[in-house]
């Protein structure tokens, strides 16, 4: 029997003990309170700026740190994380997959970009150097940082890239294998809808045959002829 080659990476467990479904809830639940601690911290910055505001001189530049149309873009965004979160949450419970789609795009959306940066830390190495003379003056461990071999620097951080691009793939893996698997369950339980629907039909057929045989033809209630 030919199976699928990614038929050897589906599990219906995660975290060595708990069901892709649980850990699909427990994923969205947790996403769902930082989406929501970050929306809150947002729309206190914008109730009150003057809380959040870092001068130029704080930031060692000629920008600022957040204006109000960069706090609106972020706010939306958390709205829209919210949503996505909440929707894989009841997906994975009510075991409504086409639900948890949304959330899977966002977490291959977001393994994309954090592949694109290890790229291009490892492709553009002086980035980092660059960055890291961008950052406040009054910034924690600059200097100590900037201290740091450039080519163990670059090192460290594409190995710690590395362990969360892994961990990221995992929690891929999870979401994924329970969309198959609540897709697979809602399948089994149409084919054996059908599978009885049909058996139940062959009986009053094969009743009617031998009725049909033994003596007078007629039709049984419910089926024509």
């Amino acid at each position: 029997m030919l199976s699928s080659p990614w038929a050897r990476f589906y599990s219906n467990s995660c975290c060595l003990c708990c069901h892709v479904r649980t850990g699909t809830i427990i994923l969205g639940i947790w996403y769902l309170i930082i989406n929501s601690v970050v929306l809150l911290i947002l729309l206190s910055a914008l109730t009150d700026p003057d809380q959040y505001h870092l001068t130029s001189a704080e930031l060692g530049g000629d920008f600022e740190f957040m204006d109000d149309a960069n706090m609106c873009i972020a706010t939306a965004i958390s709205l829209l994380m919210i949503l996505i979160c909440a929707m894989a949450t009841y997906g994975a419970y009510k075991q409504h997959a086409a639900w948890i789609i949304p959330f899977f795009c966002y977490q291959i959306f977001d393994f994309a970009l954090n592949t694109l940066v290890a790229i291009s830390v490892l492709v553009y190495p002086s980035t980092i150097q660059d960055y890291l003379r961008q950052l406040p003056n009054n910034f924690p461990y600059k200097e100590e940082i900037m201290s740091v071999n450039p080519t163990c620097l670059v090192v460290i951080i594409l190995l710690f890239i590395s362990i969360i691009l892994a961990f990221k793939g995992y929690l891929i893996s999870c979401v994924w294998n329970c969309y198959r698997y609540i897709n697979g369950r809602n399948n089994s339980d149409v084919l054996v809808y059908i599978t009885t629907n049909d058996t139940a039909g062959g009986l009053r057929r094969r009743e009617f045959w031998d009725f049909s045989h033994s003596g007078s033809l007629s039709t049984p209630p419910g089926d024509k002829v």
